[in-house]
Formats: C-alpha cells, sequence, structure tokens
C-alpha cells in the first residue's frame, strides 16, 4: 500500500518537474542512437566515479535501459538453478532520480519452447531471454522476451495484458535465442518474426513461416499479421533487428533483403536486396537494424560482408545498384556484423566489431571522415549511441569509450562491470544530462 501511495504521489509531480529527454525505445527518441539533449553530458566517469546511483542486479541483459519521465525500466534474468537452466525472467521499474526501485514483477510465463528443452531464461550459452529492450508510450511499458512473453505493465507496474507469440503463432525457428525489440510507433505496436522454414536443432516448426505482427497497445491483441516472404535459405532467413518507422513505413531487414511496409496494413510497399547473390551463403543471419540518415537507408551485412545505402522512396521490387546510393565493398573497415549504427549530426558512426574500429561516414557518399581503433582485447558490440558531441560504446568487459563525434579522439575509458565479465551487451541510454548503463550486474545512472 505504501508503495503505491508513493506511487501516486510521484506521479502527481509528473506535471510540476521537467525530467527532460526519454529514451523510450533502444536506439531513443530519434530510432537511430541519437540523443537531442542541449545539457553536457558525462565525459570522465568510473564504477566509482560520478555515480549518481547504482542498483544491483539478479542477473545478465543485452536489453538497454527504457527512460520515460521518472521512470527507468529494464528487463532482467535470475538464475535459480544453472544446472536444470531454471530461473525468472523479470521486469524492473526505478525511479529516474533516486534509483529507488519502484516495482519489480515476475514477467515469465513458464513457456519453454520445444519438447524436453529444461531452459527457463535461456536457449543457448550466449545468449539469454532477457536480451530484447523493453519498449514505452509512457502510459505502458510492454516487455518481451526470447521465450515468446510479451507482457504489457501500466506505469504503476499493474499488469496490463500478456501473451505469448511462441504459443499463439507456434515455435520459433532460430538458431540462437530469438532477441528482436518491438517498436511502438503512431499507436501500434509491432514485433518482427524473420525465422528459417525449417526446424533449427529440432526446435520449432518445420514449416514456419516468417512474419510482421501488428498488435494494440491497449490489449495485446493482433491487429494483423503480415508474411514476410524471402527465398533465402537456412540460417540466412533468421533477424534479430527490430523494425525502425520512417516516413510513415516499418522499414525491416533480414532474409538477405530490406523492405518497407505500411503500417496500417502491412502490405509491402519495396524491397531492395541482395547482399547475398544467389543465397549461396546459408548462414547469414542479421543481427544489425536498418538506421536512417540524409535520404539512405544503411543496412549491414553479416560477417564481414559491406554496408549498403538504400535511397529512401523506393516503390516496387529493387536489386543491384537499382536503388543502391552506395556501399562500402572498397572500405574494408566499414562492415558490421552486430552493432547497429549511429545517426548523428548529419554523420553516420560504423563499429566494425570484427575489425575493433568505429568511422565517422559521410551519408552521401560513403566516405570515411576519420578511424578510431578501439582499445583493450574485448569485442565492442554494443550499438553506439551519442549526445552532446561525444559517443558512447561499451565492449564484453563492460568498459565504456568515450569518443569525441567531431574528431574521433579517444576522451575517456570507464571501467564499469565485474572483472571477469566478458559478455555485457547492453548499449547506453541518454537522458537528459545523465547517462544509464547496464552491466551484466549493475545498473547506473551517470551524470
Amino acid at each position: 500500500m505504501k508503495l503505491y501511495l508513493l506511487y501516486f504521489v510521484n506521479l502527481s509531480l509528473v506535471a510540476l518537474v521537467s525530467f527532460g529527454q526519454n529514451w523510450n525505445n533502444w536506439r531513443g527518441p530519434n530510432f537511430n542512437g541519437s540523443s537531442d539533449t542541449t545539457e553536457s553530458l558525462p565525459e570522465k566517469f568510473d564504477n566509482n566515479t560520478n555515480v549518481k546511483w547504482k542498483y544491483k542486479l539478479p542477473g545478465p541483459s543485452g536489453g538497454t535501459p527504457i527512460i520515460n519521465e521518472q521512470f527507468v525500466f529494464i528487463s532482467s534474468i535470475k538464475i535459480l538453478d544453472k544446472t536444470s537452466g531454471s530461473g525468472e525472467l523479470l521486469a524492473f521499474c526505478f525511479n529516474r532520480e533516486s534509483g529507488e526501485l519502484m516495482w519489480r514483477n515476475n514477467a515469465g510465463s513458464g513457456y519453454r519452447p520445444g519438447e524436453g528443452d529444461g531452459f527457463d531464461y535461456q536457449l543457448d550459452s550466449r545468449s539469454n531471454y532477457a536480451s530484447p529492450s523493453p519498449v514505452t508510450d509512457g502510459e505502458r511499458v510492454i516487455f518481451f522476451f526470447g521465450n515468446g512473453d510479451l507482457v504489457s505493465y501500466l506505469m504503476d507496474g499493474t499488469e496490463e495484458w500478456r501473451r505469448n507469440i511462441q504459443k499463439d503463432y507456434g515455435d520459433f525457428c532460430f538458431q540462437w535465442t530469438f532477441s528482436s525489440t518491438p517498436t511502438l510507433f503512431g499507436n501500434k505496436l509491432y514485433l518482427p518474426v524473420l525465422q528459417r522454414d525449417e526446424q533449427a536443432h529440432g526446435r520449432g516448426n518445420a514449416s514456419a513461416k516468417s512474419f510482421i505482427l501488428c498488435m494494440n497497445p491497449k490489449n495485446g491483441k493482433t491487429i494483423w499479421k503480415q508474411k514476410r516472404p524471402s527465398v533465402a535459405q537456412k540460417e540466412s532467413l533468421e533477424s534479430f533487428g527490430t523494425i525502425i518507422p520512417h516516413n510513415n513505413q516499418l522499414l525491416t531487414a533480414g532474409g538477405d533483403v530490406l523492405t518497407g511496409h505500411d503500417p496500417k496494413s502491412g502490405k509491402e510497399i519495396w524491397r531492395w536486396g541482395t547482399w547475398n547473390p544467389k543465397h549461396k551463403e546459408q548462414w547469414w543471419r542479421l543481427v544489425p537494424s536498418p538506421v536512417v540518415g540524409k535520404g539512405v537507408i544503411l543496412v549491414c551485412a553479416p560477417k564481414k560482408a559491406p554496408i549498403f545505402a538504400i535511397k529512401t522512396g523506393l516503390k516496387g521490387i529493387h536489386e543491384g545498384s537499382d536503388g543502391l546510393s552506395w556501399e562500402t565493398k572498397a572500405e574494408p573497415t566499414l562492415t558490421s556484423d552486430v552493432p547497429t549504427p549511429l545517426f548523428y549530426d548529419g554523420k553516420f558512426y560504423i563499429l566494425s566489431d570484427l575489425k575493433k574500429v568505429l568511422s565517422r561516414v559521410n551519408p552521401q557518399n560513403g566516405k570515411i571522415e576519420w578511424s578510431k581503433e578501439l582499445p583493450g582485447k574485448y569485442k565492442w558490440r554494443s550499438s553506439p549511441t551519442a549526445g552532446d558531441g561525444k559517443v558512447y560504446i561499451m565492449n564484453h568487459n563492460g568498459e565504456v569509450v568515450v569518443i569525441s563525434s567531431q574528431s574521433g579522439e579517444i576522451l575517456h575509458l570507464a571501467k564499469m562491470g565485474g572483472t571477469y565479465d566478458d559478455n555485457t551487451r547492453s548499449s547506453v541510454s541518454i537522458g537528459s544530462k545523465e547517462l544509464f548503463i547496464r552491466t551484466n550486474e549493475i545498473l547506473y545512472c551517470i551524470q
């Protein structure tokens, strides 16, 4: 009773207090990793310095902290038994100013994909079901988990609705744990399920098809379900990216093609492909999401392959140079296997995780304006975010590098993770004058 009373008191103060910029989805307010803040953002910090507050978490997650007014939302797992793989899927809400835990809910239904699969919190050793980020419209926050659980909570933590996508439409056919983050756009909730058309390690429906799902965020009910065909093969049909809205279209990458869809019906307006000629590569799963800037859409082909800049405003079917503005084939440094590129202050910032290099790129011709090799031995795989002239990236060890967006100079390297962390995957979220950083064990607010 006391917790809810405090909640309503805090809620009544929202109209009196300006909390500044929100970060309502994993790529931020502009769906491209950039912040519009006019405040100064932190440059020098670590796990003890300039920490406004921190909270110890029960387990890891690849999800990014989500910020709306006085609330900060994150997902997590709690491992109950490593031997059996049993655990909980958790949804958290914190007070943005104080770091006080406002509510914590066990969001998991216990749904297990596949017969005899004993994992409640993960499907493989590289990830866990809490890898997708939450998403909010300011009235509710929606959590999606890799076992198919989709749950909506009102801002006071009351469960609004829940469903399980695998239970409704068949078990997912992915080699790795499914981790696409839902998208809220135009008062609708969208989720892409781009999967293979055969079982993966004996899991899933052998006749599965890829689809895009549109739901009512107020009740979770399906508005439309649109098939998303592709002639790609095996793992190359799989995508872990998120739908990016642009010019009242839904941009979706996967299955060796980039497509644009009508948000009202799901109907495909156009497609461009392929980065996989004749679809001969069967193991090219796609991780990065599309990113838009200066009239082009970047799509990153996997595993050291080029990045392609597709023209906006297309209609119909396009391939090869038709619809293509430029590609990075002549610049082998410009490739991205896992991170989604950043668009900030009129430039693209491409993190080549396989080469450990960040490059600023001219969006009109793809030319490199500067490149910076990133330090240390760990992989840099979090998607870059930026504001106040600074680019923030975190590596698998929980180290955060701060880089000048203008010069490429490394301004600071902050140790945030534990000594033995080697699989931290969250991206840095940006508020008006603070950073929210999630390592495997701790959520930090840096100011």
